[in-house]
């Protein structure tokens, strides 16, 4: 694909300056209130398009990082606790295998090896999705769609802009799209707004093609532009399609409009929010904190944004999870003063736990 030399969202956060951050996550701290209770629904499976479910379940699914060792080599033993992590942050699914994930620096064999070590220990407890449009043709996004199926995945997931060049039409993609789908049997399917190698939002035109086909089951939306989701939700109503808002600044008017649930990068740093505010959403006696700590989410997001993934895996560490500090995408280590924000924002999610009685999650 052609490269996209517009400053992307992470490029444009690395060019924050520390101290405008350090005046966000302190300006957040909340006067302390007890936690009492976990809000966590792990090792209850539900299962994306399916029919078994209340229409109003929403669902936090992260989209997962990548535990390395020294070598910067997969750690699986880490993957696995952290999938015990999620799990007990009330996690109701896993994207494996995205952008969070470092996809963009594994080959095809570690995408495919990491997806079915996912699958293979969360052992149908939750859905797991994993991309599968790789290949520089569409004979090779096919194979590799099918050695994604393979592993065991509920859905594989296309990236948008594996399927049209930056300048090509909306017939264009539509075309390219059916041809892949009248190329892949049976298999599940799923969409992804991935901001690399550019990122191509999904329109309605595109959306109402999408959701006719009973296969295509789940959309990662990165649109951040309610008008833009509000249409697609209204478009996939009745069909098997399900909506994960990525965006932290509108995911709970996202969930009110009929979204399914969230994947921001946000749930890398603090799952239990998001599973309490997908629990929530609907909860009229919680609606004054459902505002409020969307509030408080929006703000935080350029905080721990810089530095992504590596300032995820700083953040679980200081959680007390055994993560390496390590990435393949971003080989700098984080300098003392935003070690220091993310050291604030710590204490900032430890007080949005006491007002809304969450226990954080350990393994």
């Amino acid at each position: 694909m052609k490269k996209d030399t517009q400053l992307s969202r992470r490029a444009f956060l690395e060019k924050v300056p520390p101290v405008t951050l350090s005046l966000l996550a302190a300006g957040q701290l909340m006067a302390p209130v007890r936690a009492e209770s976990a809000s966590s629904s792990a090792g209850q499976p539900h299962y994306y398009g399916g029919d078994i479910h209340p229409a109003d379940l929403k669902k936090f699914v992260p989209v997962m990082v990548t535990p390395l060792d020294s070598n910067k080599k997969i750690d699986y033993d880490k993957v696995s606790l952290l999938v015990d992590f999620y799990l007990a942050a009330g996690a109701r699914g896993f994207f494996a295998n995205c952008l969070s994930s470092e996809m963009f620096f594994m080959d095809d064999a570690e995408r495919i090896a990491l997806t079915r070590h996912v699958v293979k220990y969360v052992n149908g407890r939750v859905p797991v999705v994993s991309t599968g449009s790789f290949g520089n043709s569409m004979k090779e996004k096919v194979a590799f769609a099918r050695k994604i199926n393979d592993t065991g995945v509920d859905a594989a997931i296309l990236i948008t802009s594996h399927f049209a060049e930056k300048d090509e039409s909306d017939q264009k993609l539509i075309n390219n799209f059916e041809e892949f789908f009248e190329k892949t049997g049976d298999i599940r399917l799923g969409t992804y707004e991935c901001p690399r190698p550019y990122k191509r939002i999904i329109t309605p035109k595109v959306f109402k093609f999408l959701v006719s086909n009973d296969r295509l089951i789940y959309h990662k939306d990165t649109s951040e532009d309610i008008a833009n989701i509000a249409a697609k939700l209204e478009i996939a109503r009745g069909t098997k399609m399900e909506l994960y808002n990525a965006h932290s600044a509108t995911v709970l008017k996202a969930l009110q409009l009929g979204a399914r649930g969230m994947s921001p990068v946000s749930g890398n740093f603090y799952p239990e929010i998001h599973t309490w505010l997908c629990e929530n959403v609907n909860n009229p006696a919680k609606s004054a904190d459902a505002e409020w700590i969307q509030s408080e989410i929006a703000k935080m997001e350029p905080v721990i944004g810089k530095y992504y993934p590596l300032s995820s895996k700083y953040f679980l560490r200081k959680r007390g999870f055994p993560i390496e500090v390590i990435s393949r995408s971003n080989s700098r280590e984080i300098p003392a003063d935003q070690a220091q924000i993310l050291d604030n924002s710590y204490k900032t999610f430890l007080s949005w736990c006491d007002r809304l009685r969450i226990k954080p999650a350990t393994v």
